[in-house]
């Protein structure tokens, strides 16, 4: 068969699904509005198809696979797409839900004669592949088709191109959803049993974070029923990445997860008892300048988020909960006495795993019956002894100990002994944002932790965490949040080499990876980056100057573009000259969607940003807490730019002063959020970092 007319019988049963599609979109009817109960969950049924039907009315299937079992005449052609569809008349599936059990062989599937298998419910199935086909579908029309596999045919190139062809493509403000390019990586990771605690390495642009909001989707549908998507939770870097990354569940047809950052979840589990200190924002002070090593290692997040400290702080709850029992008995009367020893009894035969406040509480309320129960016996009738004795029984429980988060947290920082890995000011800067209900950053972790301690977790816990930018956690966080989950269940991702928060994060996978038992623990790497081209990515990793722990550099899919340009300015006043042109330049010559010009500190992108609108360029300045990235025209810092990705960045100050020798991560960053097009300006001396990379190429 011809190219053209396998286009032609595609483009035709497009149209015939298309219509099938529509038809039961007329079926549903109008919407339910009544009362009845009943009818309401109809309602939201029929609510859920509508949206699974309209999600393939826009693309109705992006490959085809034609598989044959040993039983079959003939090989049958398998469509996948986002969502299942059904003839409306018979059970026939005409597309196949991507994330069904025979849909991994579309993306396992990368060449060969020999038989291949997918596990299906009732085991493994065995068969043949005769066919493997991309196909294009936008607004009803069939507009590219690629055939990966021809089965009898030789195999020409390893190259995908329908991959290269999409990763072509100019980006917007929004990250799209993979699901017609999965590879065979990302698809192992994604079909990963779901009682694990996944982790993804992934270096910059290898798709990491699309990886794990498809296993979100995937989890959804194998285990429907065990799992629901409200029980699900999306903990993102900041609240402008949490709208980057707003089109993809949708997209898919999952809604109701919650997606939130650890500093929201954390204040609200403290119950907004305590706010957030701002008064330097944390990593503009850290990234104002560069930092020594010794700084780094030293700085109170690197501290307070580390194991030493939990253990310090699960020693002083440990020593709090030994002060459950009182000392002395309780005599409400004279005669009437409950020692204790009967306390001790009562708090023996209690459920040890419940929290500390929950049974002090319960302890209480017991102490109250017992004497309850001894008037009643005794029958006493006396109001005014009563009275007497209830003063008492108030006075006897307020001795049994009753802590808030922060004041047990205030009483073990004011306890030098018990954490000497915090100098004397990182104790008295935290006790003294305390006193005035605020809190550190760094503090959120074990007060979080403390709280569910001493009162657990009210909600239901979580089905799946999935924690992005993970390398920016303590190994405190991870503790805190592991106290929400019956089993672990997590997909935990990121990049060592993008760790620039030192201050705060780890240095090794092991770090976190050794909180959960090893038979529970999945790790991935993922080094192909799809993001930039072989320039850029070359270039990157030459900046970085060597991976270092354990990490394979980033290996760019074939796609070529131009050299990355380094450029000196003999003046600042020429710098900024040159940042409109080149600004203007892509702009109207290149017709780029997505351009950034990344600085140093929040302070040069104000001053850059401050010219280009004086040029009457329309501009998005982004700054720390920002919620939205709006596309067109940004300027960024670089540490504020994690996550994002734009088709052509400027550097707009790549020089020694700005960036140092323990900038290379920071730098590294900058460099790989480029898809097409990187140039680096400077003034002055051009730092090491570039040099070296330079010199190499």
């Amino acid at each position: 068969m011809t190219v053209q007319s396998a286009f032609q019988d595609e483009a035709e049963r497009v149209e015939i699904v298309l219509r099938h599609i529509r038809n039961q979109l007329r079926a549903i009817g109008p919407r339910y509005t009544g009362d009845d109960f009943t009818e309401q969950m109809l309602q939201l049924q029929r609510e859920e198809r509508q949206q699974r039907l309209e999600v393939s009315e826009k693309e109705p299937y992006f490959g085809r696979i034609d598989f044959q079992e040993p039983s079959q005449q003939e090989p049958k052609p398998l469509y996948i797409g986002k969502a299942g569809v059904a003839h409306e008349k018979t059970t026939e599936l005409l597309v196949i839900d991507w994330r069904a059990p025979v849909a991994s062989l579309f993306y396992a599937f990368s060449g060969g004669e020999a038989p291949v298998s997918y596990e299906s419910p009732d085991g493994d199935i065995e068969g043949t592949v005769h066919l493997k086909r991309n196909l294009m579908v936008r607004e009803g029309k069939l507009e590219r088709l690629v055939d990966s596999y021809v089965r009898g045919q030789e195999e020409e190139s390893v190259t995908d191109e329908f991959l290269l062809y999409r990763l072509g493509e100019s980006k917007d403000n929004k990250l799209r959803d993979i699901v017609s390019t999965i590879q065979q990586e990302q698809d192992r990771i994604i079909r990963t049993e779901k009682n694990k605690a996944v982790f993804i390495q992934g270096v910059a642009g290898s798709g990491k974070t699309t990886v794990a909001l498809h296993r979100l989707a995937y989890l959804l549908y194998r285990y429907a029923g065990s799992i629901r998507a409200e029980r699900m939770v999306i903990f993102a870097p900041n609240r402008m990445f949490l709208d980057y990354i707003s089109g993809v569940l949708p997209e898919l047809g999952v809604g109701d997860i919650v997606q939130t950052t650890y500093t929201e979840w954390a204040l609200d589990q403290l119950q907004q008892t305590v706010r957030l200190d701002e008064a330097t924002d944390t990593m503009d002070y850290w990234f104002e300048q560069p930092r020594t090593r010794e700084e780094i290692e030293q700085a109170p997040g690197r501290l307070k988020g580390s194991l030493a400290f939990k253990r310090a702080v699960d020693e002083k709850l440990a020593q709090t909960e030994e002060t459950l029992l009182p000392q002395q008995s309780f005599e409400p009367i004279e005669g009437m006495v409950l020692k204790p020893a009967a306390i001790a009894e009562w708090i023996a035969t209690d459920d040890y795993g419940e929290p500390f406040m929950k049974r002090r509480n319960r302890l209480v309320s017991r102490i109250k019956r017992w004497l309850e129960s001894e008037w009643k016996t005794r029958r006493l009738t006396d109001s005014k002894l009563k009275t007497k004795a209830n003063a008492k029984l108030n006075a006897y429980c307020k001795k049994i100990p009753s802590y808030t988060a922060p004041q047990l947290y205030s009483l073990l920082l004011n306890d030098a002994a018990a954490v000497p890995m915090l100098s004397a000011q990182a104790r008295t800067t935290s006790i003294k944002a305390l006193k005035q209900s605020k809190v550190q950053p760094e503090d959120l972790a074990p007060l979080v932790y403390i709280q569910l301690r001493l009162f657990g977790f009210d909600n239901p816990t979580f089905d799946h965490v999935v924690i992005d930018e993970a390398q920016d956690y303590s190994p405190f966080q991870l503790e805190a949040l592991k106290l929400c989950q019956r089993q672990a269940s997590m997909t935990v991702l990121g990049d060592l080499q993008q760790g620039i928060h030192g201050y705060a994060g780890i240095h090794s996978w092991g770090e976190l990876t050794a909180l959960f038992p090893a038979d529970h623990t999945g790790y991935f790497e993922l080094d192909r980056s799809y993001r930039s081209t072989m320039e850029i990515i070359d270039f990157a990793n030459r900046v970085l100057g060597g991976m270092g722990d354990g990490v394979k550099p980033a290996t760019p899919v074939f796609r070529s573009g131009e050299a990355v340009d380094v450029e000196q300015a003999i003046n600042d006043g020429v710098r900024l000259d040159e940042i409109v042109q080149t600004v203007k330049n892509w702009r109207n010559e290149e017709s780029y969607r997505t351009i950034a010009v990344l600085g140093r500190t929040a302070r040069s992108c104000e001053a850059i940003a401050t010219r280009l609108e004086a040029e009457g360029i329309q501009v998005s300045l982004v700054q720390s807490k920002q919620e939205a990235y709006k596309g067109g025209l940004t300027v960024v810092p670089a540490y504020l730019a994690k996550g994002l990705e734009f088709d052509a960045v400027l550097i707009a100050d790549a020089d020694q002063t700005s960036f140092g020798p323990n900038d290379a991560k920071l730098l590294y960053v900058a460099c790989t959020r480029a898809l097409h097009k990187l140039k680096l300006l400077y003034c002055g001396a051009l730092t090491n970092l570039v040099e070296e990379a330079v010199a190499q190429s």
